[in-house]
Parts: C-alpha cells; structure tokens; sequence
C-alpha cells in the first residue's frame, strides 16, 4: 500500500497549490487526478490567457451563505502573494479591465510552473487515476484508488464543482463531505449565460451578435460591463455575474443609457432630424440592430418628428429600465464555476480543515465560496490551497 503524509484529490489550481505549499514543509504528497493532464481549466480560461487574479480582491466579492468565512484566507495569501509568484515564476501579466491580471502569452505557463513547482518540492502526481471510496482507518485515511489503496495522514479534496464536465467536473468532492457526515449547500450553476422562453427568442435570435454596454440589475446588485444577445437568450460578462444572484422566477433590468440623459438625446435627434427614422437616431446611441427592435416593439412607423414628448420619454425609460424575465440557464455544460458547496459551518477558515474529522481539508471551488467573474475564483483556489498546505 503507498503510504504518504498528505494526499490530494484533485489535481487543479488549489490542489497543485496545495500540494506545492505541503511539499515544501516536507511533507510526502501525493496529488490524484482522474483527468489525463493537470490544471485543464487553467489552461483554458481567460481565452487561453488565464485571469489568475484580480487586483481589487476583497471578501465581499464572494457568494457565500457565509461570505466573511473567505477573509481569512484571502488575508493572510494575497492576491500581491500570488503576483509575486508569478513574477518568480518569469510569467508576464497584464492588467485588461476591472483590475482583471492574465498572462501576456498562455495560460500553460502557469500550468506548466505549477507542476514544476510540485515535483522541485518532491511532490508525486498521479494522473488518469480515479478514486474509490475514502475511510478511516484508525487515525489514517485510506482511500482507493485505481492504482490502488493509499494510507495518508491528511486528505485534501480539491475536486471543484460540477461546472464544464466536459473537462472532467464530476462533483466527487460532494460526495466525500456527505460521507463523512459534513452538511452541503445547494449547488447550482454560476457565472453562466441565461436562457428565455420562446416569445422572447422570437425577437432576441435576430439580434444574437449583438454586443452592448450597460448595467444590469437583480434587487441590489448591479454589475456595468457588456452583455451580449445569443440565440438562446444573453450572455457577456454583465449578464454571467448577474447570474450568480439570480433565482428562476425573477426579473433582471438592463440599464442602457451609460449616464446619457435619453430623452433629452432623443428630443435633441428631433430637433435636428425631424424626418429621420426612430431607428436611425437611436442607432447613435445603442447598436443599429437593437435600436431596429424598439421602434418594433413601440409599434413606431412615422418619422421621429411627429413623436411627442411622451413617447420619447417613454422609449427613454424602456431603455433605462428594460425588464426581462430568464427563464433558466445555460447550466453546468457552460457555467464557469458551481455556486455552493461544502458549508462553511462545518470547516475552520483559517486552515480548512472539517471541523468534525481531523485531518480532512476541502479547499477550492467545492466549497461554499464563489466568487465574481474576472480573477477572483482562481484567487480563493490559491488562497484556500495555500491555507490548507501550511498545516495538512
């Protein structure tokens, strides 16, 4: 039977940074994935580039039924730690929007710098290995492996959540915390694009293509950043973290005035183009295709100079204040990340250890920690690993 100090399920961004960190205390690691590489979702996110952090990290930015359980983590290893790695790494970054770092060449690198890392500490990685059952046995783990059973004094489940199972998302994690009697949180897809009925799709497949900018709204929370018409409903990155708030059965608001007082642009296109088309002057403001839609859906066929004040006005408001209703989403086949997990109540936050089994860590996205687009997921897997990896 192989026999190590510290074994890890999970061979993604917080159990290779796990295993890193556990490895360089001396601590014999072993790292098990059942996929045929490790870090696949490194690899592919950011369009290849990998959006490894975000400059403006704080615990707030994260879903959670207990959102400040993140601070500690997200304190003690930074979003400046892992920059610093990178910078000894030699990875080129640069900053694109909203504090969003990627690489200037390819996410590999940071793959590739990972797995370095790992085996320089004299970690062991086992790939296309898949996992059996986890017990205890006395005060050691065993857990079955294809290869095999192995003995560990520590179990770090870093399986992710059940987000694009085409890379191998299987939402194993969730099975070992049930297992060992510890409590979930409903999962659900996140940061994913939303779908509408039919009577919506009549008139949003003709505009799929069509990108713009705006704000979108559910209750409280507002993101501004693009959002994009597909054929199935909306997508684009204001619409992927509105996602993570929304419930079936509620509305979103799209604000598409970005600060312009509309109705005095539209009155303005009046004045100066009384025979011009509705379309051809809301084109200045909003995507020629989408301006076509609400001289449609205002039921507009005459000139802009015979509309009165009112119309405009409300044209204006509709803009501003464009209510939607999704019917769902386009699930966990697209969905970036899961939403929920393993409760936060059942683990410590300062080293992510249950609180009920000593010795068994869950660290990265199957955990009950989200957090929004742009930097900030791969933050917690980092911040999380690094945690668990000083004491597993």
């Amino acid at each position: 039977m192989e026999k190590v100090d510290v074994i890890i399920l999970g061979a993604g961004a917080a159990g290779l940074f796990c295993g890193i960190e556990a490895a360089r205390r001396g601590r014999k690691v072993l790292v098990v994935d059942h996929a045929k590489a490790a870090g696949e979702k490194i690899r592919i996110s950011g369009g290849g580039r990998c959006n490894f952090t975000n400059l403006e990290v704080s615990f707030d930015r994260f879903l959670s039924q207990n959102p400040r359980f993140a601070l500690s983590a997200l304190k003690r290893y930074t979003q400046w730690d892992f920059i610093d790695r990178m910078k000894e790494w030699g990875i080129a970054w640069h900053e694109k929007t909203l504090g969003q770092l990627f690489c200037d060449v390819s996410a590999r690198q940071v793959v590739d710098a990972l797995l370095r890392d790992l085996a320089k500490a004299g970690g062991q990685l086992w790939l296309e290995t898949s996992l059996g059952d986890l017990r205890l046995e006395g005060t050691d783990f065993i857990q079955d492996t294809s290869r095999g059973p192995v003995r560990a004094q520590s179990v770090v489940v870093a399986t992710g959540g059940k987000s694009i199972p085409k890379m191998g998302a299987t939402g194993h994690g969730y099975k070992v915390a049930e297992a060992f009697g510890l409590p979930l949180v409903d999962t659900r897809p996140a940061l994913v694009p939303l779908t509408f009925a039919q009577q919506e799709l009549e008139w949003m497949t003709p505009l799929a293509g069509v990108s713009v900018s705006g704000k979108v709204k559910h209750g409280r929370t507002t993101f501004e950043e693009s959002l994009l018409f597909t054929h199935r409903g909306l997508s684009g990155p204001a619409i992927l973290q509105i996602s993570s708030y929304w419930r079936e059965g509620d509305s979103i608001h799209l604000d598409l005035s970005e600060g312009r007082d509309l109705s005095k642009a539209l009155r303005s296109g009046r004045q100066n183009h009384p025979k011009a088309a509705l379309r051809t002057v809301l084109s200045g403001l909003i995507p020629d295709r989408l301006a076509r839609h609400f001289e449609d859906m205002h039921g507009i066929t005459q000139p802009i100079g015979a509309l009165s004040n009112a119309t405009l006005d409300a044209i204006a408001m509709d803009l501003a204040e464009w209510r939607l209703t999704p019917v769902g989403s386009e699930g966990y086949r697209t969905a970036e990340v899961t939403l929920g997990g393993v409760s936060t109540d059942a683990l410590d936050a300062r080293s992510m250890q249950a609180k009920s089994v000593p010795g068994l860590y869950f660290i990265g996205e199957v955990v009950d920690v989200t957090g929004w687009l742009g930097g900030y997921n791969f933050q917690w897997a980092w911040s999380s690993g690094w945690a668990a990896g000083q004491v597993a």
